[in-house]
């Protein structure tokens, strides 16, 4: 429905500020911050932050007047939705995770639906009725890019490819695994049809970069990058995708149909990114790695992906299976359940 109008909802603080006018959508902006675990002082603050965001949620919603609201996880749903949903709106939760957050799980009886992107997810819910497997909406590119025109347009034919990606914001645990693999390719020995795709995260590109520069031969097979703006061509030339696992990051590799390694970050609520890749790797399309094992073992990335380069039949089971994990038509689904 073309015509229909969208309103973002968010933090002034958030990347939301600068990604969804990028988008060409409206955003407005509460008060809103989690409980810091650490700081038990801070409770106040939140208390005094959901007080002050719930109040300008209603004034947000009372002029905008939206004929649905839909929340999708963190502190600033809470506030929306309840008084939304105190307003009369329909209201609905999408949850992106295989572990739900707190928010989405406090929220359950405001709401009409509960679309949920991981069968696992639907244990922590009450209300079975309500629920809907849906999947994540991924961009559609990342089920129709390509593989052997990504290949030629990015000048890695015939080579087998590895996609190394830490999350927008990088990660240092992540980038060391992966300059540990990269020196193992580099050696005498090495593999010597190896292409290596590195996404950084502007935080750490310039340190990644120096280090990259202390290895010997690395610039002939590997590509640095700061931010992807291109991930689904990216993606879709991959013979192997390393990664963390935030939800919307293995729904994209699910959806490239590729193999992977997950690493998930240890530093989220509930430790969500863990069961997601845990879903993922119980139906045969990724590995996982903690950080605590490379912390162990800073060599287990190497070994790990080199015993997937060297077993391609293996490598091909796991694609097949990472495809047949994807949830096709999220977007759709929802649409449907809310028209």
């Amino acid at each position: 429905e073309p015509g229909s109008e969208i309103l973002f909802i968010g933090t002034r603080r958030g990347m939301e500020n600068r990604l969804v006018p990028g988008a060409g959508y409206d955003i407005k902006s509460i008060d809103a911050s989690g409980i810091d675990r650490h700081n038990p002082l801070k409770i106040f603050r939140t208390a005094a932050d959901y007080v002050k965001g719930s109040l300008q949620a209603r004034a947000i919603i009372k002029e905008f007047r939206p004929d649905v609201v839909i929340g999708t996880g963190g502190y600033v749903t809470g506030s929306v939705v309840r008084e939304a949903s105190g307003l009369g709106v329909r209201c609905y939760i999408q949850e992106q995770n295989a572990f739900p957050g707190v928010a989405n799980r406090s929220l359950e009886k405001y709401v009409k639906k509960v679309f949920i992107s991981f069968p696992e997810a639907a244990g922590f819910f009450k209300d079975k009725g309500k629920l809907v497997l849906a999947g994540n909406p991924v961009r559609e590119a990342f089920f129709t890019a390509d593989p052997e025109g990504s290949r030629r347009s990015l000048g890695v034919e015939g080579s087998f490819v590895i996609l190394i990606c830490s999350g927008s914001l990088g990660a240092s645990a992540v980038n060391a695994a992966a300059l540990e693999l990269i020196k193992a390719v580099a050696e005498d020995g090495g593999p010597k049809d190896i292409k290596v795709f590195f996404v950084t995260g502007k935080r750490y590109y310039g340190e990644v970069a120096a280090s990259l520069a202390g290895i010997g031969g690395a610039d002939g097979f590997v590509t640095l990058i700061d931010y992807a703006d291109d991930m689904p061509r990216l993606m879709a030339c991959a013979d192997l995708v390393v990664s963390r696992s935030g939800a919307i990051t293995l729904c994209e590799v699910l959806a490239s149909g590729k193999p992977a390694v997950f690493i998930p970050s240890p530093n989220v609520t509930a430790n969500h990114q863990y069961h997601n890749a845990m879903s993922v790797c119980s139906a045969g399309g990724a590995r996982l790695i903690e950080e605590s094992s490379l912390s162990e073992d800073p060599k287990l990335l190497v070994k790990t992906a080199l015993e997937l380069y060297n077993d391609r039949e293996g490598l091909a089971r796991m694609a097949a299976a990472s495809a047949a994990a994807s949830i096709k038509d999220a977007a759709l689904t929802i649409y449907e359940n809310i028209r």
